[in-house]
């Protein structure tokens, strides 16, 4: 696997991060009839929050993007995005695990909604995570914290 890193984002990241929104959905969005090359950029300014939001550096350049954002009784995984070029070779499922890892210490509840049919399903799904509901659009999943292994 690639060397890879996570760094905390901060605003002057929104724009990479729209554009390599706008080229990770595009085909999901396309097949739902959802596509809108305004709006898909325009979508991520209005809620990116470098607070809650990591960059993820692979051989130190921009590569992809996560946000873990607290919210009532549990984090969002939100705007999990990796270039094309990168996925399945598993960055995606290391930098989850790290995020998921974080949150078993903690023991906090993990939701994220996901485009129907969306591939990164599977791979919500490898980690734990459940349906909740669903709508012509949208798969709400949730994950459960996992008991801590060893012990201290």
């Amino acid at each position: 696997m690639t060397d890879w890193d996570l760094r905390p984002a901060a605003a002057a990241d929104v724009e990479a991060v729209a554009e390599l929104r706008a080229v990770v959905m595009r085909a999901d969005l396309e097949r739902l009839g959802r596509y809108d090359p305004y709006r898909v950029r325009q979508r991520l300014r209005d809620a990116f929050a470098p607070e809650h939001t990591w960059v993820v550096d692979v051989d130190g350049a921009f590569a992809g993007c996560v946000a873990l954002r607290p919210a009532g009784d549990a984090h969002w995984l939100e705007h999990f995005y990796l270039a094309p070029c990168l996925q399945g070779g598993g960055i995606g499922t290391a930098v989850l695990r790290a995020l998921l890892d974080r949150c078993d210490r903690d023991g906090v509840l993990v939701r994220l909604n996901v485009l129907r049919g969306s591939a990164a399903r599977r791979l919500y799904e490898r980690h734990g995570f459940t349906v909740g509901t669903e709508d012509a659009v949208d798969v709400f999943m949730v994950r459960e914290p996992r008991a801590a292994v060893g012990g201290g």
